[in-house]
């Protein structure tokens, strides 16, 4: 989901998008020259970038695996889905609860032509997906299917995971949070990952940098900064941390912390 400029159909495929450049580094298949010609680039500049990426998406798998497992969460918001990787957010919920239902939302028109892969439910569930920015969350909170899917009744767990760094300040990040927030009843949860330069300030800067010049400007945050989204909500043990460090599972390789860009925390909406 960041600012991209499409052409015609609105793929363009002779610029690098960040959904791409994400697939090519985790392994994927789903993208073109541009993107594997900018990925390679980003991981000279850092050659941590897949070990930092893999531990992004696995600290989704987690969270969703927490929420749905302790938490009792049946009903999940995905904003930045980003291309089908399995297992996707609907297959990680609905391994607990099969009745599970999940909306993700993208902008990238290449996301959309594989939303297939995210719409293949457990029989008891639902998915659903909604082409739309965050930067207009009235556009994902009026779709229908936001408006079908999800009982507003019931605690829902938004998800913003790998997103909000391609998020400016001057979009009103801390705005567009509260506005996907409000909406949701007391007992649901926020999963968010947020990106800094805390731990490897000389090498992420250089990958921002590299971001910035393919036309996908990159907002990094301090732990301080990145705590202030999390105002007004408790959050749930250990807190906002680096990604590999919430909640590791039994047996996790051995991760130094300067390979790793990310903070990460989940957090109980209470009022």
């Amino acid at each position: 989901m960041a600012p991209q400029r499409y052409t015609g159909d609105r793929f363009n495929t002779g610029e690098a998008h960040s959904a791409r450049v994400y697939d090519y580094v985790l392994g994927g298949k789903d993208n073109y020259p541009v993107d594997q010609e900018a990925g390679e680039s980003m991981i000279r500049e850092w050659p941590a970038l897949r070990v930092h990426m893999r531990a992004n998406r696995e600290f989704m798998h987690r969270a969703a695996d927490y929420l749905v497992r302790e938490e009792g969460i049946k009903q999940f918001l995905d904003i930045g889905t980003g291309l089908p990787t399995s297992p996707n957010m609907h297959e990680v919920v609905q391994k607990v609860a099969p009745d599970a239902r999940v909306v993700y939302v993208d902008n990238d028109p290449i996301v959309l032509a594989h939303a297939r892969a995210l719409l293949t439910s457990a029989p008891e569930g639902r998915t659903a997906y909604v082409d739309a920015d965050m930067r207009d969350p009235a556009a994902i909170l009026g779709s229908p299917q936001f408006q079908d899917l999800l009982d507003l009744r019931e605690p829902v767990g938004l998800m913003i995971i790998g997103m909000l760094h391609f998020i400016l300040d001057n979009d009103d990040d801390h705005g567009l949070v509260q506005r996907l927030l409000e909406p949701l009843p007391a007992g649901s949860f926020l999963a968010m990952t947020i990106g800094t330069a805390d731990f490897a300030p000389e090498e992420v800067g250089r990958v921002a940098a590299e971001y910035a010049r393919r036309g996908m400007p990159m907002q990094l945050r301090t732990h301080a900064e990145a705590g202030t989204f999390f105002d007004g909500l408790d959050l749930v043990e250990p807190g906002l941390t680096q990604v590999h460090h919430w909640r590791p599972d039994a047996g996790q390789e051995d991760i130094d912390d300067r390979d790793i860009a990310m903070y990460g925390a989940v957090a109980r909406k209470t009022g």
